[in-house]
């Protein structure tokens, strides 16, 4: 079975193996001359005038062909293939970063008559027994893989000679396919533009390291890698091969459970009893032990070592030091002394090379994810070698939303401290969070809910008022390994003393942790937008969704009613000031789509049975109701509406600085349309509320308890609070009217979607067909144009509606600027 999960999901890791480098790469060396033949049949002959590196694999390097010759005694000989990507592409919408990690098998050379084929076993079906007849049985029910076939070129003995330079060459990494299935356009490697690169080719005594230049030529179509490479029609990067001897069987696999918050290894074992589960789950964890497990305290036998890129500057790299060293905090609540540390990358170190566990300072062209991957061993889920990708870019967004709450830029005064402060702040949060990813630890959602008790939670920024007014950012980032973090190393990497079973001191840590008042929730229940656990959100705060929704409206109000040209500097262009209004102008996007969750809502955990967990429990109804208060104030015109102070100072954007997906959409040609910019802001809410997976929710959980809210009991005070609330007049009337209309499209919307089922259809076309009469009677005593002219249109738009309701497509929104990284989601 295999691990779907994106983030940590990408292979196998040699530890214990620094020990290695430190012997350095075997020295090149040219072989001894041999009797020169035409048809060589030694490897010795075949290799005449090469330099040869000794090691793992011991291969051959020809400087004139450009040939590498690889010899294998080692047949039939199970070993790590890891392919990356050392120089990537910097785009975060193609997603080929520095440093990606690839394919990672286990592979072994077998032998047929006078070719060798790289063969792939199938380790996600296994019979794991004593009885070989037994093992393959299952071995030759299931598809195995040839990677590639090679053709002898020499043998003695039981050695063989194969050319691996078509096997390097070639596009491990599948750009041109996936560049292909971007519309980017067609490519292929081309071999006359491709190339070993020899300085980051070498051997070690249990790794062998190949890297090449390959260029992929073709037909470039897209805008996307136009944009990041000199000729779009040739496009270089570098692709890394790893061959690896796999870990020892020292390493003691340990049972993955639900709640203890880590990635994990998955198979099914057909030697398994009848009565017992075949799918066996490990979670995924470094190899550590103590070196006295009967010590409360221990140093470890060999402790888990990270290295930071050489390439990230001050005051990055302290930054990043500091925050990936908190874990060390972690690991000694778990016993451990100094079992976890963070260096400065060896000078001349190649990053790809397997046995460092790397945190790299990634650049790409505009601002995206950061990630945390690990290569793991499949048999077992031991990690190998943890790799961390930060986006440099990403700072320089924390630093801009500072800019936007603090308004520092007054002329004549020095530069306010307090920007810097908080970015450097994020990036220790950022480094921590990434590293756990590499760890084994899987997000934690609900941790906001419990005074930010993890680092693997994805935090908001805690912005404090002091009784002046004045924005506090003293608390904006927690500082350190939160509570949870603690208890999940300790059940992923405590070392049992001989005499304890492991298995009732698992579950005491677990019973410990759960009784701690700790919840765990993952990606799976937090990220969809219709997703219904109230406490799992990315980037929320406050133990009450709706409390802190309102009190960030309240900090909102009041940033906004000051805002000025103070949040840019000297010297910039004023259209600039949009850059820092978009984060605080909808610094509660976040907190609407967690306050939402709340709606039809269901309490939950990873329970067990006879863990005495709560397994599923409604939200009440008095906090649903709270929660939809809170949400129809963000679409209120009063907290949609700009001062005309502010919108006077933001002139249309000049040559050279062109708006973007970081900058609002405008209806109104080059000029700032703030109605646009609340239309944007508004559809969000609407679209939270009135997502048919909630819908869905709120009719089912009323009709098994009349006391929760029902959906027409939601779309009635949905409407009442849009279409029936007093008229306004002016700017804020505009406001008013975008919302309205925008509320009958997600009505609308809602009945026509094929992910609504026929309850909610119903529901949603009798509250359409209400809304209509009232619209038709308004229509008649209308005094106002603007009015009588949304009311007008709205009509004409159900009519629209009713012709074709399975057709309908409302008219869309206007997107709101980019708020997360760019690109594909963090992993």
């Amino acid at each position: 079975m295999r691990n779907t999960y994106l983030y940590l999901a990408l292979g196998f890791v040699l530890s214990g193996q620094l020990a290695a480098h430190a012997q350095g790469p075997a020295t090149a060396k040219t072989s001894k001359p041999a009797p020169a033949a035409e048809s060589a049949k030694t490897i010795a002959a075949r290799t005449k005038g090469y330099q040869k590196f000794d090691g793992f694999f011991p291969f051959y390097w020809d400087e004139k062909t450009g040939t590498v010759l690889l010899e294998v005694s080692r047949l039939d000989q199970e070993v790590l293939y890891v392919s990356s990507l050392p120089n990537g592409v910097g785009s975060n919408d193609l997603g080929f970063d520095r440093g990606q990690i690839g394919q990672t098998r286990i592979v072994k050379f077998i032998r047929s008559g006078p070719k060798v084929l790289l063969l792939q076993p199938n380790y996600d079906f296994r019979a794991v027994s004593d009885n070989a007849d037994e093992r393959k049985s299952v071995e030759q029910a299931f598809a195995q893989s040839v990677i590639w076939g090679f053709k002898v070129e020499a043998q003695e003995g039981s050695r063989v000679l194969l050319d691996l330079t078509p096997f390097l060459l070639r596009d491990s990494h599948q750009l041109a396919k996936r560049l292909a299935a971007m519309n980017q356009g067609a490519y292929k490697a081309d071999e006359s533009r491709s190339a070993m690169f020899l300085p980051n080719t070498r051997n070690f005594p249990k790794n062998s390291e190949f890297e090449a230049i390959i260029t992929l030529t073709g037909d470039a179509k897209g805008q996307e890698i136009r944009s990041v490479t000199p000729d779009p029609d040739a496009l270089t990067v570098h692709m890394h091969h790893s061959f690896i001897e796999l870990p020892d069987a020292n390493y003691q696999p340990r049972r993955f459970d639900p709640r203890a918050g880590f990635f994990g290894t998955d198979y099914m074992d057909y030697a398994t009893p009848i009565d017992q589960p075949i799918v066996k789950r490990l979670i995924n964890r470094h190899r550590l032990q103590k070196k006295d497990p009967t010590a409360a305290v221990s140093e470890a036998v060999e402790p888990i070592v990270y290295y930071l890129d050489r390439g990230a500057p001050e005051p990055v790299r302290s930054a990043l030091l500091e925050g990936a060293s908190w874990w060390n905090q972690a690991f000694e609540a778990a016993g451990y002394k100094n079992a976890f540390q963070v260096q400065l990358l060896p000078e001349g170190a190649d990053p790809m090379d397997v046995r460092y566990n790397l945190i790299q300072w990634i650049h790409r062209s505009t601002r995206g994810w950061s990630y945390g991957a690990s290569i793991t061993d499949p048999r077992t889920g031991e990690i190998i070698k943890g790799q961390v990708s930060l986006g440099s870019l990403r700072v320089r967004q924390d630093y801009l939303i500072a800019e936007g709450l603090l308004q520092p830029h007054e002329t004549g005064k020095p530069t306010n401290p307090e920007m810097m402060k908080m970015a450097v702040s994020r990036l220790r949060q950022l480094a921590a969070h990434e590293v756990g990813h590499t760890l084994g630890l899987y997000h934690n959602y609900a941790a906001s809910t419990l005074d930010r008790s993890s680092v693997m939670d994805y935090p908001m920024p805690r912005i404090l008022l002091r009784p002046d007014g004045t924005v506090d950012l003293s608390q904006a980032y927690a500082v350190g390994i939160g509570g949870w973090d603690k208890r999940a190393i300790l059940y992923g990497y405590q070392d049992f003393p001989k005499g304890k079973q492991e298995e009732q001191e698992l579950q005491n840590i677990i019973n410990q942790t759960l009784k701690d008042g700790y919840v765990f929730i993952a990606d799976e229940d937090s990220r969809p937008v219709g997703s219904a656990h109230p406490y799992a959100h990315l980037w929320d705060d406050g133990q009450n969704a709706a409390d802190e929704l309102n009190r960030l409206m309240d900090v909102r109000q009041k940033i906004l009613a000051n805002f000025s040209e103070k949040a840019i500097a000297d010297g910039r262009p004023m259209a600039t000031i949009e850059e820092a209004l978009v984060p605080i102008y909808l610094l509660q996007r976040y907190q609407v789509e967690a306050a939402s969750k709340a709606i039809g809502g269901l309490y939950y955990t990873y329970a067990v049975k006879g863990d005495g967990q709560t397994t599923t429990k409604f939200v009440a109804p008095e906090d649903q109701w709270k929660a939809f208060a809170a949400l129809m104030r963000t679409i209120s015109p009063a907290e949609l509406a700009l001062s005309e102070q502010l919108l006077q100072k933001i002139p249309p954007r000049p040559v050279g600085y062109p708006s973007s997906r970081e900058t609002f959409t405008s209806r109104t040609g080059l000029t700032f349309d703030p109605t646009g910019a609340a239309e944007s802001a508004a559809a969000t809410t609407l679209d939270f509320l009135l997502n048919p997976q909630r819908a869905a929710r709120l009719v089912e959980y009323h009709a098994r308890d009349n006391q929760q809210p029902g959906l027409g009991q939601i779309i009635d005070k949905l409407l009442d609070q849009t279409w029936k609330s007093k008229p306004e007049d002016g700017y804020r009337g505009e406001i008013q009217n975008r919302v309205k209309t925008l509320t009958l499209n997600s009505l609308l919307g809602l009945a026509a979607s094929s992910q609504s089922p026929a309850n909610v259809k119903a529901l949603a076309t009798l509250k359409i067909e209400e809304l209509k009469d009232w619209m038709s009677k308004q229509a008649k005593s209308a005094k106002r144009d603007e009015q009588k002219g949304t009311l007008l249109a709205g009509l004409n738009t159900i009519k629209q509606f009713e012709a074709n309701p399975d057709k309908f497509q409302p008219a869309p929104a206007l997107p709101m600027p980019a708020g997360p990284p760019i690109g594909s989601e963090e992993f």
